[in-house]
């Protein structure tokens, strides 16, 4: 739940007169609602208020704005396609969450992309691979990548289908047999799962879909900003989601869980703190109060007791609170899934995502150069005598 202020701790955070926090209201920028007890007084949404307070004292530089929007700072590009809001993540206008209860991921793409077109992931020609997962994705999509024709110029449906054969790729790179039924389906018959199961897998897909501007997304605006094909765009999100902090995080989690059996939970949590270490599975900067991701898709997974422990160790010793990487490493667990599971699903779903910014990118032609804020050695200039 959100966290509302009085109208004195309001102006004290902000340290501004009444007249400005009521400006700030009636712009849309504070979040209020009448006081519960006294109906007569108002209450203001404190997330609101800290990002409004931690904007100010940022300054209004250029330089200040323009660093603050590289890491969890000032909006920075554009988008129609999601936002995270008041602890929601709402793709074009709906509540993920609430969406994720039925749709498939083919849906999601529907949505996502705004297709006037049903959308298909079908693959009807048997996968010659001997092997399945990352390794296999990124040499298919390369050689995808490598024919593609660049996107500059092109009709939004036909950049859609585009997306929507390299996902395909993606798909039975990762392990889906080839059908055109749903891809949850065909993934959850090539990992044995029962009905139950495949539905959890529909379910994490499309709460995977998309996540506003992280990373991976952004790498995929900047290839689409240049006009390189979608292929391209979804492999430049490919190759940023292996990171350990991005998209690596699920299996990290598992190895996390695998200490605190091993070790005990309080041991494998100071193990980890003492390296410096996040502890992967916990906490988001933009979910302080619990990501609804994870909140979603926990209760109708069967937990075990090693993450059960782990869970409850974390949060008496942070009060942080599991992310979606810990509900994939449960769902992985439970369903007894592929290792590398986790990243596997993470891909597949966030692909649909990385061909909806990258529509978008082009669509907007604006190219995305950012300048550097040069602070390395400098050569003296000539002498001019």
């Amino acid at each position: 739940m959100s966290e509302w202020l009085t109208r004195e701790e309001a102006l004290t955070r902000l340290n501004v007169r009444p007249q400005t926090l009521y400006a700030y209201v009636s712009r849309g920028r504070i979040g209020m609602r009448p006081d519960e007890v006294d109906p007569r007084r108002s209450q203001y949404r404190a997330d609101d208020i800290a990002a409004l307070a931690t904007r100010r004292a940022r300054g209004r530089s250029p330089q200040a704005i323009a660093e603050s929007a590289i890491a969890w700072g000032e909006p920075a590009i554009t988008t129609a396609i999601s936002t995270v809001l008041h602890g929601r993540l709402v793709y074009r206008g709906q509540d993920a969450v609430a969406f994720a209860a039925a749709a498939t991921l083919e849906q999601t793409a529907g949505l996502l992309w705004a297709s006037g077109a049903a959308v298909s992931f079908a693959s009807l020609t048997p996968s010659t691979a001997r092997q399945s997962g990352a390794s296999t994705a990124f040499a298919r999509l390369s050689a995808l990548a490598g024919e593609g024709r660049p996107s500059l110029g092109r009709r939004p449906a036909m950049l859609q289908q585009d997306g929507a054969n390299a996902i395909s790729v993606i798909a039975t790179a990762l392990g889906a047999i080839f059908g055109s039924e749903p891809v949850h389906e065909r993934l959850a018959r090539a990992w044995s799962v029962d009905a139950a199961g495949a539905d959890l897998i529909r379910k994490a897909l499309v709460l995977l879909a998309d996540h506003e501007l992280n990373a991976s997304t952004f790498a995929a605006r900047v290839a689409a900003s240049t006009g390189a094909p979608i292929a391209a765009c979804l492999l430049a999100g490919l190759a940023t989601l292996t990171g350990p902090r991005h998209g690596g995080a699920g299996a990290a989690a598992i190895a996390l869980v695998e200490d605190s059996e091993r070790l005990g939970p309080d041991e494998a949590i100071a193990r980890w703190l003492a390296h410096d270490r996040p502890l992967p599975g916990f906490g988001h900067q933009l979910y302080p109060e619990g990501d609804p991701r994870a909140e979603a898709l926990l209760p109708d997974v069967e937990i075990d007791d090693g993450l059960l422990h782990l869970r409850d160790a974390v949060v008496a010793a942070t009060g942080m609170h599991p992310n979606v990487d810990f509900a994939l490493a449960a769902l992985t667990r439970s369903l007894r899934l592929p290792a590398d599971a986790p990243f596997r699903l993470f891909a597949l779903g966030r692909s649909v995502g990385w061909t909806a910014h990258a529509i978008e990118q082009v669509t907007s032609n604006r190219p995305i150069r950012p300048r550097a804020r040069y602070d390395g050695p400098l050569r003296p200039e000539r002498s001019m005598v």
